[in-house]
């Protein structure tokens, strides 16, 4: 996610993320790199599962 929390707070007309979300986000950016890139990768897996599992449901 290369936007700054200041963009995603801020919202758009793509994107309107409730509290909890945002609350996520903000701890995410607060981790170590390292941490973060396992993070990203874990969760870019889960949602390309989700929508493989989709289109062939």
């Amino acid at each position: 996610m290369n936007v700054t929390l200041d963009y995603l707070a801020r919202g758009s007309d793509k994107a309107n993320f409730d509290k909890q979300t945002l609350k996520l986000i903000h701890e995410i950016e607060e981790l170590e790199p390292a941490v973060k890139d396992k993070l990203y990768f874990l969760a870019n897996a889960i949602i390309r599962d989700a929508k493989t599992g989709k289109a062939y449901s």
